[in-house]
């Protein structure tokens, strides 16, 4: 065989550096071997004395932790694939189960089966199997990924080290749904992973409270529902990457965990959030209000009956009342524990929440709702209290008499913001009543139905602020409510 290079001399590559890292490595034989002080492997090789003394510090302490810097031990015969054929049967048997190519790929990691999707593909392909149709994500969530494979199930969660371990190996897995990591960064802006380790929740010497409350919120923002039936985003390395483990916990874990949140420890965090929200100037000074009903499914039925919009129908479940900003979208109140005997204090409940912490400076102005949240005895109690409140009013014979009297000309077109930013228009028009239980007049506002707006009538005990800002309030309510629902 005829050499590509007749000038290579073998002696010469041993003895003359041919790269940095072989330059390295006869500098520290010269000091170990041969015996040279530093001064002279420095004044023989041409680095600085210091340089060499670096080297030597380097190279020893990576030798205290087990690491070659130089040699790598090779592994020998070409690594099998698919030893026995049991990532090709774990392949055909997620696809059986309508996983794409990159969900399959993200299961897979899951279980430390490292495969490319190219080669998941072409498996596929030979195995006969088409290609999935495009999917929307409710699709995606309602498919059968209940459903457990056989001999396949994923990691038990551990907690991810962030300190240098000099025997890791970098890791590569896919993950579907790897945007929540975006959300991260946010979370550390405002300090709110400081919140939930200085908070009262639960956690164990395997799974952190942070990692804890990161789990529940990582299926939140992945859009994820019914947790308890769906096992299959623990199997996401990106989703347990979030929450600071390998993967998140399996469904008994979060059914456990949840069990173990009392009342206490969410009004405890709650007021955290609050203080954190109003350092950062992100509280305005009107809270909408709602409720809302969470759906029970089980057999066991200890729950009341509450109306689901949603649904158009009253269903056995949790009636939970949400306290809203809506300037910012905050969620900055929450209650599961209504019962219908309690319904219309909620909003006085919430006042104390509100009130309670002098670490916070109020400026809480108004209350917005709808007619069905409290009495009017209770509109008396808020107005003793100097709270402006802007809700409802319920319909009736009486009222609707009073609409059809009012000239056309006595309308006024007012402009109300719209989500888009285009705006729409409303004909309103005002007048003051009586109300029971009630001390005083409030200002009415009739809103006339027109097109796709629904006739209306709002009450409220301001009698400062313009009709055009009052419409305005009610409607951020319209807008901000859906989002929330």
């Amino acid at each position: 065989m005829e050499k590509t290079n007749p000038k290579f001399d073998p002696t010469t590559y041993f003895m003359t550096a041919s790269n940095p890292l072989h330059k390295q490595y006869l500098a520290l034989r010269k000091y170990f071997v041969d015996g040279l002080t530093a001064e002279q492997v420095a004044l023989e090789t041409g680095y600085a004395t210091a340089t060499i003394y670096s080297l030597i510090r380097d190279f020893k302490q990576k030798l205290d932790f087990g690491y070659d810097p130089f040699f790598k031990e090779p592994k020998l015969g070409r690594p099998k694939l698919d030893h026995g054929g049991e990532i090709n049967r774990l392949v055909v048997a997620y696809r059986k189960q309508y996983l794409s190519v990159p969900e399959i790929k993200a299961v897979l990691d899951a279980q430390n089966i490292c495969v490319s999707e190219t080669y998941i593909y072409a498996l596929l392909v030979d195995e006969g199997f088409a290609k999935l149709p495009r999917r929307e994500n409710v699709v995606r969530n309602d498919i059968g990924l209940s459903g457990k494979i056989e001999g396949c199930s994923a990691l038990k969660s551990e907690r991810i080290r962030y300190d240098p371990d000099p025997e890791a190996k970098p890791e590569k897995f896919s993950s579907q749904l790897a945007g929540i990591l975006l959300f991260l960064p946010i979370i550390k802006r405002y300090g709110i992973d400081k919140l939930i380790i200085d908070s009262d929740y639960p956690e164990t010497s395997v799974i952190t409270r942070l990692s804890s409350i990161l789990s529940f919120l990582a299926l939140k923002l992945s859009d994820i529902e019914r947790y308890s039936m769906d096992d299959a985003w623990c199997m996401d390395r990106g989703m347990g990457l979030f929450a600071g483990l390998n993967v998140l916990p399996k469904t008994a874990w979060f059914s456990s965990y949840s069990s173990s949140v009392t009342r206490e420890m969410n009004l405890s965090f709650l007021k955290s959030l609050r203080i954190l929200w109003n350092d950062n100037g992100l509280l305005s000074n009107t809270v909408n209000l709602d409720f809302t009903t969470i759906p029970y499914w089980g057999e066991d039925d200890p729950f009341e009956n509450n109306w689901s919009g949603k649904r158009t129908k009253a269903l056995a479940s949790l009636l939970a009342v949400l306290a809203q900003d809506p300037d910012s979208g905050l969620l900055c109140y929450s209650d599961t524990t209504i019962r219908h005997k309690n319904e219309s204090d909620v909003i006085l409940e919430f006042l104390d929440f509100y009130h309670n912490d002098p670490k916070v400076s109020s400026n809480l102005k108004y209350l917005v709702f709808d007619s069905r949240f409290t009495t009017y005895q209770n509109l008396n109690k808020l107005d003793k209290q100097g709270l402006k409140f802007i809700t409802i009013q319920r319909k009736s014979k009486k009222i609707e008499e009073k609409i059809a009297g009012i000239p056309d000309e006595s309308w006024k077109k007012i402009r109300v913001a719209r989500a888009n930013g285009k705006g729409r228009t409303v004909t309103a028009y005002e007048d003051t009543t009586d109300l029971s239980d009630y001390d005083g007049k409030v200002r009415q506002v009739f809103i006339r139905a027109t097109g796709k707006i629904k006739a209306a009538i709002i009450i409220t005990n301001d009698f400062n602020i313009s009709l055009e800002d009052i419409v305005r309030k009610y409607a951020k309510r319209w807008l901000v409510m859906r989002l929330a629902g």
